[in-house]
């Protein structure tokens, strides 16, 4: 299988050979990192860049009552502080949903590849400007959308998103998160959590058994969400920007 990151950027760039190379040569510490672990903590200045190569990861802020709202799923290929350096720390926290595996860059190499190989850039910078338009999306989804149809959307998000990094084959997929997560993530308790989902399976648009979920009519549950994935910017970067 590609390197999922190599996958993603792709879709922002058209990278040459060296430059593959050149990534992965800078991915050689790559570890298994369980399920629900930090990989860093709010106020942190990471001193790598992390980039998720399986399992999923998020995005995440406590609130003082204990509360978790998670703000973004992270899926192979997905990094999780690209520019973070930039701003000194962080705001937020990233953690580990599932066991998964990490790779940690050293943040100097990369900006060193970034400096000699522009087109490398362009698509570290695509990758970023994807990062924010999924964030207004999210937003959106938040808060406009009923709950069955913004968790139908997180669905069809997480299809798109692993489908472009060849992760989610006829619609099926890995997707071992829980219940709590699926909770945090869309806002709502996880006994709401639990009456949507079997909406969407009564009307027969998914299953979810085993930690594998599957869409049973892809074209059904975007409608049902409204979903458009043209803010993942899945098509490929402009003809004037290809070789």
């Amino acid at each position: 299988m590609a390197n999922p990151l190599v996958r993603k950027l792709e879709h922002g760039a058209p990278l040459s050979d060296e430059e593959k190379d050149a990534l992965a040569k800078l991915m050689v510490g790559a570890r298994p990192v369980g399920a629900h672990e930090d990989l860093i903590a709010e106020g942190d200045a990471p001193e790598h860049v992390h980039v998720v190569l399986e399992g999923f990861a998020c995005r995440y802020k406590m609130l003082p009552d204990g509360g978790r709202q998670i703000m973004a799923w992270l899926v192979p290929g997905d990094f999780c502080d690209l520019h973070v350096s930039l701003l000194g720390e962080m705001d937020h926290a990233i953690a580990t949903l599932t066991p998964s595996v990490i790779a940690f860059l050293p943040r100097n190499g990369l900006e060193v590849l970034a400096e000699d190989h522009p087109t490398l850039t362009r698509a570290l910078w695509w990758a970023t400007l994807v990062d924010e338009a999924v964030l207004r999306e999210w937003l959106v989804n938040m808060g406009r959308r009923p709950s069955p149809q913004r968790i139908a959307h997180m669905f069809c998000e997480v299809r798109a998103r692993l489908h472009a990094v060849d992760l989610a084959p006829d619609a099926i997929m890995e997707f071992p998160l829980s219940q709590t997560d699926l909770a945090d993530s869309a806002g709502i308790s996880s006994v709401h959590v639990n009456r949507v989902l079997q909406q969407l399976r009564d009307e027969g648009l998914i299953t979810w058994r085993g930690g594998v979920l599957q869409v049973l009519d892809v074209g059904a549950l975007e409608a049902f969400a409204g979903f458009d994935a043209n803010y993942l910017h899945l098509k490929g970067p402009p003809a004037s920007h290809a070789h």
